[in-house]
């Protein structure tokens, strides 16, 4: 796994939750909240905000089931 593997993950699926890519990079979630933070400190991955009241009851997901991101497309600026 590499921040290269990651950034053509996420530009391919949009949205991934944190559980998804441990699962598909075979790898803890602090290793790859550290990569993350990389894309996020470029401005390319954002980490977006859990729902209150995701559903009806609350079964108490795991934080790595409900921390989601999402790649960013950089727009460019014309001057």
């Amino acid at each position: 796994m590499s921040l290269i593997d990651i950034k053509q993950h996420m530009m391919k699926v949009r949205l991934a939750t944190l559980a998804s890519l441990c699962l598909l990079f075979n790898a803890e979630p602090e290793n790859l909240r550290c990569m993350l933070q990389h894309w996020m400190r470029k401005g390319r991955i954002r980490q977006c905000t859990k729902q209150p009241a995701c559903g009806s009851r609350c079964f108490k997901c795991p934080t790595a089931a409900t921390e989601i991101y999402e790649w960013v497309d950089v727009i460019p600026q014309i001057m």
